[in-house]
């Protein structure tokens, strides 16, 4: 067992990390954390719901008549760095000299196809004119051009693009202005997260953004109230010191930076479920700060956002409805069967097969707790080839079978039976979720009681230059909703634009015109 210095206790207190945490994480290590045991490939009509237009009017018009009674509140993951959306032009920066070579020999060289794909589009990114203006003058042959160009973006004496947030990078052009994300977030909030006018927003991001941030916001809070009717209300929160991951050496040892400290890591996005457990409202919409659209899509956006929150509120009713009657103790076999029926159908909860073996009381304590959890309704797009997880049914080690959004890295790939059923999954996982998170008594859950442990990730890394295990936390829509009831949902693939590569800017998409 590891034995702590009083360094090592002094370096716990003020991350707010127990000893206890640090030693479960070990044994983690220890144990390692087993693939997930793929059921089948969650799909339309087993584990995917899909409207019809007729259905989707119907839902979307559930929502437009009950917001404004609900308190309603934006979440977005907005701690991304822009860095990795650059690793092409890092590259291209480290690789070229304009006064060596020409940029037609150093394609020839290298066949940077990245690099191509910028150079030809160079005029459709949103921030070609900002850059063209500061390095005028400057350049006497396009591949010099191409370099400055390039340089004055990531340049840390320059704009510094690759340490800004993605949230802070113009993504849209509108002409007489430029767009982030994070303004495009705002925008789109107004459309479906609004009441009576005012639109809550809760965005978590780094700490040493929050200056960033706060600059934005004041820069174009009034130009969107003006044009949306809406007053915004943003918050945000940093992840949290106590939710960073012990790293260990390859024979699972704490492992320890060169001054002797232990080595901690941040836990992934999965810390997130602390963040969104400290907001209150009724109905919380979460989706990625990179996945935002032009106009043209806005509309498609708006109404899929609204369907997936009046479904929420659909199947709440229910929920809410039987809940209430197991507390007042108001149940008859008809009623219980009713309620595992709506379980099953509706909230694709699956009961083991002794179920029917139990005794009257342990069957209502089985629906009690079955129906007694937050909800998430989770929007799914049509796989076309894009990285991400995956709606899938699985079973667990108690053999417990759920409806799970898994990450290919969960999965055993040498294990062919897995692998066919990966191949099987017909939609994608785009981060559109809508969530309750309240009980029929208006009383919050506390979300970290719904948690699954065991579907952390562990990693290889290097630190000054020696191998260690890394552990990220189960993923925030992944093994941190675990044991929430969970629908998914079929939604149009145009709502649905990441910005992954800077190249990504280029597609049809984020064309604004």
């Amino acid at each position: 067992m590891i034995q702590f210095t009083e360094e090592d206790l002094k370096q716990l207190a003020e991350k707010g990390i127990t000893k206890e945490k640090v030693r479960n994480q070990i044994q983690i290590f220890e144990e390692g954390i087993p693939f997930v045991n793929l059921v089948k490939a969650a799909v339309v009509g087993d584990g995917i719901l899909k409207f019809t237009v007729r259905e989707q009017k119907g839902l979307v018009n559930k929502f437009e008549e009950a917001k404004d009674g609900l308190s309603l509140l934006k979440f977005v993951p907005a701690s991304g760095a822009a860095s990795r959306m650059f690793k092409a032009l890092f590259n291209f920066l480290e690789a070229y000299d304009p006064a060596k070579e020409s940029l037609e020999k150093y394609f020839g060289r290298t066949n940077d196809s990245d690099l191509k794909v910028f150079r030809d589009g160079l005029k459709k990114f949103p921030f070609y004119e900002t850059v063209m203006d500061r390095i005028k003058g400057k350049t006497t042959h396009p591949g010099e051009e191409l370099y400055l160009f390039v340089k004055e973006m990531m340049s840390e004496d320059a704009m510094n693009y690759g340490f800004y947030p993605k949230g802070l990078l113009p993504f849209h052009n509108y002409g007489e202005h430029t767009a982030t994300p994070f303004e495009k977030h705002l925008n789109e909030a107004s459309d479906y997260a609004a009441v009576n006018g005012e639109a809550h927003l809760h965005f978590t991001i780094s700490e040493q953004h929050i200056d960033m941030f706060t600059k934005e916001y004041g820069k174009i809070n009034e130009r969107l109230r003006k044009a949306t009717n809406t007053v915004f209300h943003v918050t945000y929160s940093y992840q949290k010191s106590s939710t960073d991951t012990i790293a260990v050496d390859m024979d699972n040892n704490p492992f320890r930076n060169s001054d002797g400290s232990l080595l901690f890591r941040p836990g992934g996005h999965g810390a997130l479920i602390e963040n969104l457990d400290e907001e209150d409202a009724d109905i919380i919409f979460i989706k990625n700060i990179d996945n935002v659209v032009v106009p043209k899509a806005q509309e498609e956006l708006t109404n899929s956002k609204k369907m997936l929150a009046g479904l929420l509120l659909k199947v709440q009713e229910k929920a809410f409805a039987y809940a209430k009657k197991i507390d007042e103790n108001n149940l008859t076999a008809i009623i219980m069967s009713e309620i595992k029926e709506f379980l099953e159908n509706e909230l694709n909860v699956r009961f083991v097969d002794k179920y029917s073996s139990f005794s009257i009381g342990e069957q209502i304590e089985i629906l009690k707790d079955k129906i007694n959890r937050p909800i998430r309704i989770c929007g799914m797009v049509k796989n076309e080839g894009e990285p991400g997880g995956g709606p899938f049914w699985i079973k667990n080690s108690l053999n417990h079978v759920s409806l799970q959004i898994i990450e290919s890295a969960q999965i055993d790939m040498s294990n062919p039976k897995q692998v066919d059923i990966l191949k099987n999954a017909t939609h994608f996982n785009p981060v559109d979720l809508v969530c309750g998170v309240k009980n029929y008594k208006g009383e919050k859950y506390s979300l970290l009681n719904y948690v699954d442990h065991k579907q952390g990730f562990i990693t290889g890394k290097t630190q000054e230059g020696r191998p260690l295990k890394a552990l990220e936390l189960p993923g925030l829509w992944n093994g941190a909703m675990a044991y929430w009831n969970t629908i998914f949902v079929e939604v149009p693939l145009a709502t649905f634009n990441p910005v992954k590569t800077v190249n990504d800017l280029l597609k049809p998409t984020h064309q604004v015109s």
